[in-house]
């Protein structure tokens, strides 16, 4: 029988903007994939802390023809490599090839794809964390019963304009900081799974 209490605690990353580098062209070849200094080293540290580290991720360039599946699975590739490199692991990448358009279930804000993954790994939703750099991230997160977390990385820092002007207002309880690997610095310093 499942019990929630017993399952290995799930971390759920947005990635560009928080794993690696933003772009307003999209990544679109793996050449264009670039990690966020410390943030491979910080997913090998949840997982030797015990926890499974999962991606989810919008592709709307997919969608829009800028590149296909073949591609984007050439660039996780690289992710994996990059990941594998510093010692840690990705347990899945999840990711959503739909425009806004489709109105989908998977494209965040909707939480399609981090309830997906929680239902994967057997996770109680309030206990994940979900780590973003937009608006959407952390509405997914909030939408899914997810801890949101908000990197400045990425569009971090246009997001938290947007919150200061009202254009769009953060979720309650959201946690700010600076990157992905200052955020897995104070949550292992703070519990232990």
């Amino acid at each position: 029988m499942y019990s929630a209490a017993a399952s290995t605690p799930l971390v759920i990353l947005d990635r560009d903007g928080v794993i690696n580098e933003e772009s307003d062209q999209y990544i679109k070849a793996p050449a264009e994939w670039h990690p966020i200094k410390g943030s491979l080293q910080a997913i090998a540290r949840l997982n030797k802390a015990g926890y499974r580290v999962v991606v989810a991720t919008n592709q709307e360039a997919i969608s829009r023809g800028l590149f296909d599946a073949t591609t984007l699975l050439k660039i996780h590739t690289k992710m994996h490599q990059g990941v594998s490199a510093a010692g840690g692991r990705l347990d899945a990448i999840y990711f959503c090839p739909h425009g806004a358009e489709v109105r989908c279930h998977c494209r965040k804000p909707e939480p399609g794809m981090l309830l997906d993954a929680i239902q994967r790994f057997q996770a109680d939703a309030s206990q994940v964390h979900a780590v973003g750099d937009s608006w959407r991230d952390l509405q997914a997160a909030v939408n899914a019963g997810c801890k949101p977390v908000l990197v400045r990385t990425g569009n971090g820092r246009k997001t938290l304009t947007e919150h200061e002007s009202g254009k769009k207002p953060l979720p309650a309880g959201v946690l700010i900081v600076p990157d992905l690997a200052t955020w897995v610095s104070q949550l292992l310093n703070e519990s232990t799974p």
